[in-house]
């Protein structure tokens, strides 16, 4: 048995446990989980890009793989009911291969009306899809107890996901340095995109999210959408959040480059240095919100160091100051979503709260060993908000023209994906830039 094959029977038999758990907790004799179906556009035959059940291929690496069923009894090998039409339109699913393929008793089908026969018929089952993938007699259900005790658990990484994991990165920094060589060539963010596109092997369609491809006052941007074909006349910032995936497994990377103004340099090399202090953060027991409020607080000594705001950082962070520049969450669990689930629940599905005044934060969870979590702290000068700081007895505290400076470069954000151990973090990212 080679290495691959021995981490994937390991993650297997961990997923067959959750599920043993799961089911029970619920009160269920089988889990059935439906990959999902193709769908499209309005009124047009146009389809959306597949994107199938987390759940579904927490089980497999198949990701491309519309109509297919997952059939688990405990005790039982797990049955896969796989599609593979006969289509001379569409390039259909190869036959079943990988390492995975000896874990299940595989039944291939060439309509979706030869599913429901492969499924148990007696017994309760919890059924988890989307209401549209349902076939006769066995629509999802998608009972709460089951979804929230196997979303909790999705948290702790095998160490077969944490291998998908690292090769996601590999496949994504490649594209990270391809975008900085186009931005100081003076490549408009179209370019720079499709750059990223070449050196990843990736296409717009099967990226893991959108990329953020952002110049100059762009950077402001937290979700900028959309990707100019000019360049502009001077490139001062790039900011790219750009991402890439293996095996349904994803890597969320952002970078931030300047054109050598001093002043924006330092404020990149200041954030960079906090970003690495909290990615050595990462430490199993500590309370991810305590991590966002010491990221808040180290910002605001950037903020106080190099001039832009004269305060305590404890009163900015008091009086709502350093979320002007840092308007966001410090980072979110990652995995077989960019933004994994189950980021502020317990295995119950009872909510942990978020720190007041900070809504947009995605992770509550006190962090454990195989957790992996991403670090991406940022200062932005966003108009909206420094407008509305204007009119606050904290504006007196800023110097107003450092500001002006620094409002075309936009902002900086550096994002990477930190593996909390027993021990030392494993920063999943700086790894594969190394």
């Amino acid at each position: 048995m080679n290495a691959e094959t021995s981490l994937y029977r390991a993650h297997l038999d961990t997923i067959k446990a959750r599920a043993d758990a799961a089911l029970q907790k619920g009160g269920f004799d089988h889990l059935l989980i439906a990959s999902g179906v193709e769908k499209f556009e309005f009124l047009d035959d146009r389809p959306y890009p597949f994107r199938p059940n987390p759940q579904f291929k927490a089980w497999l690496p198949l990701t491309r793989h519309p109509q297919c069923w997952i059939a688990y009894t405990p005790g039982r090998k797990p049955v896969l009911v796989y599609f593979q039409p006969d289509d001379y339109w569409h390039v259909p699913p190869s036959p079943p291969s990988g390492v995975w393929v000896d874990e299940f008793d595989i039944r291939v089908v060439s309509d979706p009306a030869q599913v429901a026969q492969h499924l148990p018929a007696n017994g309760r089952a919890a059924i988890i899809g989307e209401a549209d993938a349902a076939v006769p007699g066995f629509a999802p259900n998608d009972p709460r107890t089951v979804i929230d005790y196997l979303h909790y658990q999705r948290a702790y990484k095998t160490a077969w996901e944490l291998e998908r994991m690292r090769a996601a990165q590999r496949r994504a920094v490649p594209g990270h340095l391809a975008a900085r060589e186009a931005f100081l060539a003076g490549a408009s963010e179209m370019a720079i995109h499709a750059e990223y596109l070449r050196a990843t092997g990736h296409t717009d369609l099967d990226l893991p999210y959108t990329n953020i491809v952002c110049l100059n006052e762009h950077a402001a941007v937290l979700h900028y959408q959309y990707k100019d074909a000019a360049a502009p006349t001077r490139s001062r910032t790039l900011l790219i959040d750009a991402g890439a995936e293996v095996d349904g497994y994803n890597a969320d990377i952002t970078r931030t480059w300047g054109d050598g103004d001093e002043r924006f340099e330092r404020l990149v090399a200041a954030v960079d240095a906090e970003q690495q202090a909290l990615c050595g953060l990462v430490r199993a027991g500590t309370d991810y919100r305590e991590l966002h409020l010491q990221a808040h607080l180290r910002l605001g000594n950037v903020l106080r160091t190099l001039g832009v705001v004269d305060m305590d950082p404890g009163d900015m962070l008091a009086t709502g100051v350093t979320s002007v520049f840092f308007p966001h969450g410090l980072g979110h669990p990652i995995g077989l979503q960019v933004h994994d689930v189950a980021g502020f629940q317990d295995e119950d599905g009872q909510l942990i709260p978020r720190p007041e005044g900070h809504p947009y934060l995605r992770m509550t969870r006190t962090l454990a060993p195989g957790m992996v979590v991403t670090i991406e702290p940022g200062l932005y000068f966003i108009p909206m908000l420094l407008a509305q700081l204007r009119e606050t007895p904290q504006a007196k505290h800023v110097d107003w023209d450092l500001v002006e400076h620094f409002l075309p470069f936009g902002g900086v954000r550096i994002e990477d994906e930190v593996h909390c151990t027993d021990g030392e973090p494993e920063n999943l990212t700086r790894d594969a830039f190394a």
